[in-house]
């Protein structure tokens, strides 16, 4: 038996599903199709956590070497990454953004971000963005927690 009112589980899983659907959707508000979700994924861990050994980048995205050289593959070929020696191993590569790489995820994240303003002020009014924007602060503490 949980401690968690009913009312409270309510609401976490209501939360919880309007969070996915707003991640998807932000996800299909892409750049023009051009990368796939996988794709995508790379080039944020790469550009949040920075540079790192194809085999990092397998076990971080939880897929096989093999699906990763595919990924990396075309990355390459767009011209969104760069590789160079690992220094502690020059049998490995250490892959990162290039110069295109990071301009495309700052302009992919601020594409998205452009769009959710639009919608919030499409669809919310004055008022009811204010309630957004003041419930804010209290989801972030939940999801510090």
């Amino acid at each position: 038996m949980s401690s968690v009112p009913p009312h409270v589980a309510e609401s976490a899983g209501w939360l919880r599903g309007v969070v996915g659907q707003l991640h998807r959707r932000l996800r299909q508000v892409d750049n023009a199709g051009i990368l796939t979700p996988s794709q995508s994924a790379v080039l944020n861990r790469l550009h949040r956590d920075g540079p790192a050994t194809q085999g990092e980048l397998a076990a971080a995205e939880h897929v096989r070497q093999q699906s990763m050289a595919a990924t990396l593959s075309v990355l390459d070929s767009l011209g969104y990454l760069s590789r160079t020696p690992d220094p502690a191993d020059g049998r490995r590569t250490v892959l990162a953004l290039s110069e295109l790489g990071a301009k495309t995820v700052v302009g992919i994240s601020q594409h998205r971000e452009e769009w959710l303003a639009a919608a919030l002020g499409a669809e919310l009014t004055a008022e009811e963005l204010e309630t957004v924007r003041r419930a804010l602060p209290l989801l972030q503490r939940v999801a510090q927690r």
